[in-house]
């Protein structure tokens, strides 16, 4: 059904009737939320090369210019993350760099490691030292892959965008639908805590959303593994002639992922690219990943938001707000996660949700855990004014 999904051996069925009653979907059919959170987080760009040229995209820099945060460089990031009481350290970079990328190969090979999953490991490892709990971004990788990164990894993600062949991925080097279901397949066979979700306005239709949302509601039936789904506007930049989708636009798009999506699945808009407020009563109920003292560095020309104005947010909905780690509540074990949240299902061919590492990083006797076990049993919640 989906562009390139028989190459992946993705079968996913999505009846028309689904299709056709979730596109009669408004904002007056669905509820809005009891309570709105975040995370606290560092965001640390760990290279800038990537393998596609995506046309809305201003993060990726071609061969030559591409960079790549030394081992020093991601430990001063993930210091100052502890310093300002962060829990999330969140590593994103393009897709693994190809064989242009002849710079980028050479610097791994000279610190030490074979690629740049290797290079992510580690770099992953600093945060765990220092205080901070992975959530990482690293594009359309394999299966085995998911299974060593979940060692190191509280959580994950990889935005499945549309399923939609659009001119926005043009190019010899394009990112397909089936590739990213396969990616966001790997990690539920894989028992990966999941964050995927939908780019606004890239050229897809209302059915392709609509069909988007279906497909990664499949697929967490399968696998109970999504946390959380997305719904992100495009923004202009100079790399990008897309015009930026209407506030009316957003309303509906959040509205049918609210509806299409299990309640226990989050629906989340960026509060540094979406007109947030204008959106609380669409059903989103979740801020994203917010750093006190880091870029946005996938669209830098649009900040992050300060805690009061997040607090601003909840208050003019009537919300309460609260912080979270970067693994939803549901997939932390009973004495941790909050006492009125209920836990997710087993994952189906793992033994549970979290590693060994990253179960003892949240239950250590350290400054760290303490700061960790605090925000999963809402001790420091509702987040205060400043």
């Amino acid at each position: 059904m989906f562009p390139a999904a028989d190459d992946y051996d993705i079968a996913i069925d999505i009846e028309e009737s689904a299709v056709d009653s979730l596109l009669d979907v408004t904002p007056s059919d669905v509820s809005p939320p009891a309570e709105l959170t975040f995370s606290r987080n560092v965001f640390v760009p760990l290279t800038t090369a990537c393998r596609y040229t995506c046309s809305y995209c201003t993060y990726y820099d071609v061969p030559g210019e591409a960079t790549l945060m030394s081992p020093e460089a991601i430990r001063d990031v993930v210091e100052t993350g502890v310093d300002a009481g962060c829990t999330e350290a969140l590593f994103t970079f393009g897709d693994k760099p190809d064989d242009r990328y002849t710079e980028i190969h050479t610097q791994l090979d000279e610190w030490g490691y074979d690629s740049i999953i290797d290079y992510l490991y580690a770099a992953c490892e600093i945060a765990l030292a220092e205080g901070l709990l992975p959530h990482s971004n690293p594009g359309d990788i394999t299966q085995s892959e998911f299974r060593r990164l979940r060692e190191v990894n509280s959580s994950m993600g990889v935005m499945l965008e549309t399923t939609a062949d659009v001119d926005a991925h043009s190019g010899g080097r394009r990112k397909t639908p089936g590739q990213r279901l396969n990616t966001i397949r790997a990690a539920g066979r894989e028992g990966v805590p999941f964050t995927t979700g939908l780019l606004v306005g890239i050229g897809e239709t209302w059915r392709d959303r609509a069909e988007s949302l279906l497909a990664i509601r499949d697929l967490h039936e399968r696998y109970g593994h999504i946390q959380e789904v997305i719904i992100q506007n495009v923004v202009p930049n100079e790399r990008s002639e897309f015009d930026q989708p209407s506030v009316d636009t957003m309303r509906r798009a959040v509205a049918m992922a609210r509806a299409a999506l299990p309640e226990e699945i989050s629906v989340q808009v960026p509060p540094n690219l979406s007109p947030t407020g204008d959106l609380i009563d669409c059903g989103v109920d979740d801020l994203g990943g917010v750093s006190p003292i880091t870029d946005d560095y996938i669209n830098p020309d649009y900040a992050w938001p300060a805690l009061d104005e997040l607090n601003s947010i909840a208050d003019a909905a009537g919300l309460p707000l609260y912080e979270r780690l970067p693994v939803y509540d549901r997939y932390l074990p009973a004495s941790v996660r909050c006492g009125d949240v209920s836990p997710a299902p087993d994952p189906v061919d793992t033994d549970a949700w979290l590693s060994t590492r990253i179960w003892d990083a949240i239950t250590a006797d350290t400054d760290a855990g303490r700061r960790y076990r605090a925000v999963a049993g809402r001790k420091r919640q509702p987040v205060s004014q400043p």
